[in-house]
């Protein structure tokens, strides 16, 4: 969603019960938020993500569990424990990955809201971030 290449760094992660480790080469400190109903669907509120690119490096893959959501997109979470892995754009293997798998870092900044003409009143977020619409987002993907 939001990328900014020149401040990213490789970040590791893994699932609550550790058998899915995920290393992300190049993993930028900006934060996104997806509020379309599908994500609120997944995870019970709206899918804070970084957009790690395609250079993902997934070890435990026995335990991994893909559920095509869409004609465009899949979603990938541990068989064991339930984590949510991955987000991740079939033609491209853009992986957006749950900012709660990786370690804790004080570098994140939260910039980018999409779907956000899908987001429900009963929540808000105060910070100043860039908006996008379902359409938009469609349009940048090529979706």
């Amino acid at each position: 969603m939001g990328e900014n290449v020149s401040n990213s760094i490789e970040r590791r992660g893994h699932c609550l019960c550790g058998d899915v480790k995920i290393t992300a080469k190049t993993a930028p400190n900006n934060v996104g938020a997806c509020h379309c109903r599908m994500c609120r669907r997944w995870g019970g509120g709206p899918f804070m993500e970084i957009d790690c690119g395609s250079d993902v490096a997934i070890d435990g893959d026995a335990s991994v569990s893909i559920f095509s959501s869409s004609d465009w997109a899949e979603r990938g979470f541990c068989r064991n424990c339930g984590t949510h892995l991955f987000y991740r754009i079939k033609a491209s293997g853009q992986h957006m990955i749950p900012i709660g798998v990786f370690e804790d870092s004080e570098d994140l900044v939260f910039d980018t809201q999409v779907f956000i003409d899908e987001k429900p009143g009963y929540y808000s977020f105060t910070n100043k971030t860039k908006n996008l619409t379902g359409a938009e987002i469609f349009e940048l993907f090529g979706a």
